[in-house]
């Protein structure tokens, strides 16, 4: 309990730093939707009356979990951090999204979960099937100051500077065990990322700039997002898409990537085998996205993200305050789902290439609609997009990445709303929750929908895209990006 008063200001970044509710603030405050999130409605602290406190809005992707923690509001002055020195050991890559600190006051060291992925986590073994791994080591660290000034600063850029230590420790050298090898036991890799897009540069090679690659258990393009057995060693290219992933335990590896502004994933054709000391360079290595033609038009930024999309404000009774004046995270807030139906409550989004700005004009998340009785309604928005010239006897493609898929059926249909069998369905995809739990990503899906030219019209044209399941508020998809192109005989 002592702890409970004595540490009430919570960091987890340079940007979200704040005094929290206690445990106590939710205990006697409103539930809400789900249990995680609850209404303070008389909490210890007046200023946050009326405010949502939820665990998942502190949630951070893995690449961005470094040091998190509590700075103690009584004398002496502080800091309780949580360290986390390397990725290694955690699940499906830099992208996975995990809960950090919170309310307690509760600082996390997060191994293994389902959160933001889905049930796709859930490791699963084969009669007599052998299994380890190392989780760790994690530090906790303990720093304070005597002077009071600016004191917060003091001990936060303190801890990112011990953070910053302990990455640079890793692998720690005082770990007496064989499951635990050190550096000179583990081996490097290295190479340049280039990408390969004719409708970009027709005969040119660019490098891929701030590329994400990384080493995980063999598999296929992009299941790295989903294994959670093995290790993973992540690394940033730099712009010429240079890369260098060092300290990789023995073992056999696939190496994969995604590149910001491309969409897909890239898989390099050969296994990787790490042996002790090894020092491997595969020097320029080429992906080529998923393309088929010119691009007629498109919507969004192909980053994993709906981040770009509009973001609309809270409903003012549900609002964490924190978050009102950071427009960059508006997605963190409570209830937004229900948000679509204030903005659209009879008709669906209609968006018009050309005219209409995907950063105004379309919703971050296609959800269902909430109707009067309580139960939500399946929704269809529409693209409506010109074509000057089309060709009949040749295949059009619609390039569709989502960011976020949840308990969703997404069908597509151009021209012809009321046609019984869409051109094209997903089926039931999707567990990751990122819509309840406040997430702008969770999951990445891609496909390349082919659209025969005979359903295209010379002048107007409408692509009707229709969430088809609708047991609650939180289904739905996030898009990353979407891409009209033309047949390859037009390039």
């Amino acid at each position: 309990m002592y702890s409970m008063v004595r540490f009430q200001y919570m960091a987890i970044s340079d940007d979200i730093q704040r005094t929290m509710p206690s445990a106590n603030d939710r205990t006697s405050g409103h539930e809400l939707a789900y249990p995680e999130a609850v209404l303070l409605t008389n909490p210890s602290n007046s200023k946050l009356n009326g405010e949502v406190d939820d665990k998942y809005q502190y949630s951070k992707d893995h690449k961005d979990i470094r040091v998190h923690g509590w700075i103690s509001n009584t004398k002496p002055k502080v800091g309780f951090w949580i360290i986390t020195p390397s990725h290694e050991f955690l699940t499906t890559g830099p992208l996975k999204q995990e809960l950090t600190s919170h309310v307690g006051p509760t600082s996390l060291s997060v191994f293994l979960t389902c959160h933001y992925v889905g049930k796709d986590l859930i490791m699963k073994f084969e009669k007599g099937e052998p299994w380890k791994k190392v989780f760790g080591p994690i530090p906790v660290y303990l720093n304070s100051v005597s002077d009071d000034t600016d004191y917060r600063h003091s001990l936060w850029e303190d801890a990112k500077k011990q953070a910053e230590e302990e990455v640079g420790k890793w692998p720690y050298n005082f770990i007496q065990s064989k499951d635990f090898p050190s550096s000179d036991q583990r081996g490097t890799v290295s190479g340049q990322l280039l990408v390969h897009d004719r409708y970009i540069m027709k005969e040119s090679l660019f490098g891929a700039n701030s590329a994400y690659v990384g080493l995980a258990a063999p598999g296929e393009a992009g299941s790295w997002q989903r294994e959670s057995k093995g290790y993973q060693f992540w690394v940033k290219a730099d712009e010429q898409g240079n890369f260098i992933i060092k300290d990789v335990r023995p073992g056999n590896y696939n190496l994969y990537a995604f590149v910001p502004g491309v969409i897909g994933d890239y898989i390099y054709e050969n296994l990787i085998p790490i042996q002790p000391g090894a020092r491997i360079e595969l020097g320029s290595l080429v992906y080529e996205p998923p393309r088929n033609g010119p691009t007629l038009w498109e919507i969004g930024v192909p980053d994993r993200s709906a981040a770009e999309y509009y973001v609309p404000d809270p409903s003012p009774s549900q609002a964490n305050r924190f978050y009102l004046n950071k427009p960059n995270q508006k997605y963190r807030q409570y209830g937004l789902w229900d948000r679509y139906t204030d903005l659209y409550p009879n008709n669906d989004l209609v968006y018009t290439v050309g005219t209409s700005d995907y950063r105004r004009d379309w919703f971050f998340a296609h959800v269902n609609r909430k109707a009067e009785n309580g139960t939500y309604q399946e929704t269809t928005w529409q693209v409506k997009f010109n074509l000057a010239n089309v060709i009949t006897d040749e295949d059009y493609t619609l390039q569709i990445a989502l960011a976020s898929a949840t308990d969703t059926d997404l069908g597509v249909r151009i021209n012809d709303p009321t046609t019984y069998a869409a051109m094209f369905v997903t089926h039931r995809i999707g567990r990751d929750n990122s819509i309840a739990r406040h997430g702008i990503h969770g999951l990445y899906w891609h496909y390349s929908v082919n659209v025969p030219g005979n359903r295209l019209l010379k002048g107007e044209n409408t692509l009707y895209l229709t969430q088809s399941r609708s047991h609650g508020p939180f289904g739905g998809v996030m898009y990353d990006y979407l891409r009209f192109e033309a047949p390859p005989s037009t390039s």
